[in-house]
């Protein structure tokens, strides 16, 4: 996707790209020079429908440059490349890296589109060998996927579970020790973490971040600076469209995000364990 404007909903995301990076990021494209903060995301970081997302926010309370890295759909795969994104990390003061889930990363089971996390491209001979009455031709996201492998067999469903769980650890471990030290990792989600099994929640495969845990957070935190969980508040989730800006046909998605408020939530949570480290 190399522009997402909504001019018919009075929104432009400003997309752009930074260096010789294929991904497309959310705009206004700032400078790599200098004092800056990176913001390293999935849908919530780039701030689909919100006219200004927490970066924007963060950069408005503290005065300094926010370099929005948040991307529509992403997973940590789409940033393990990205030598652009990992070098302007490694140079600025603070990175803010999002949780993000783990469905949408290739694995030994089934391969992403590199940039469109979302998107299902083929499922390896392994995963058809577990799954031999599943036609996948008819797949195109990784969400649908998984919800007709776990209608199939619910048993077999924690194979695939648990490999990208352990791919997850994995990836994040390695990226968070490459770009540094100085990082607050960031859990927004409208529940907080927890160890109870994923498939006991309602709806457990719209959940986000799917498959994360309490435990796999806590593993982390040796390698970040700290680790900042932000549950918007009730108001915050039962008013999520109010200032968001949606174009006709999108509102059932967007009813499904967090919202302006969230944001606001966020960016108060965040300036604060910031300045708390300056």
């Amino acid at each position: 996707m190399k522009h997402e404007t909504l001019d018919s909903a009075g929104i432009s995301y400003g997309t752009c790209r930074y260096g010789n990076s294929k991904l497309f990021f959310r705009g206004p494209k700032k400078s790599l020079e200098g004092k800056y903060l990176t913001f390293i995301g999935g849908t919530e970081t780039y701030g689909k429908f919100i006219p200004r997302p927490f970066p924007q926010m963060i950069e408005d309370m503290m005065g300094t440059t926010c370099v929005n890295f948040g991307a529509v759909n992403a997973s940590i795969d789409a940033f393990l490349h990205e030598t652009v994104v990992q070098n302007a990390a490694k140079k600025a003061e603070v990175n803010v890296v999002q949780v993000m889930g783990a469905h949408n990363m290739s694995n030994r089971f089934y391969t992403v589109h590199p940039r469109r996390n979302d998107r299902f491209v083929r499922a390896s001979s392994v995963l058809r060998a577990i799954y031999p009455e599943v036609d996948f031709t008819e797949v195109c996201f990784t969400r649908h996927l998984l919800t007709r492998l776990y209608k199939v067999s619910p048993e077999r469903f924690e194979i695939i579970r648990e490999e990208l769980q352990q791919a997850w650890r994995a990836r994040m471990k390695g990226f968070l020790q490459d770009v540094g030290k100085n990082t607050l990792l960031l859990w927004f989600s409208d529940h907080l973490p927890t160890d109870a099994h994923w498939a006991d929640r309602p709806d457990p495969l719209s959940s986000d971040p799917l498959f994360i845990t309490r435990s796999m957070i806590d593993e982390l935190r040796p390698i970040v600076r700290s680790v900042v969980l932000v549950q918007p508040s009730a108001k915050a989730r039962a008013n999520n469209t109010t200032d968001m800006i949606v174009p006709e046909g999108q509102a059932v998605a967007a009813k499904a995000m967090l919202g302006v408020r969230a944001h606001k939530e966020a960016a108060e949570a965040l300036t604060q364990s910031i300045r708390s480290g300056f």
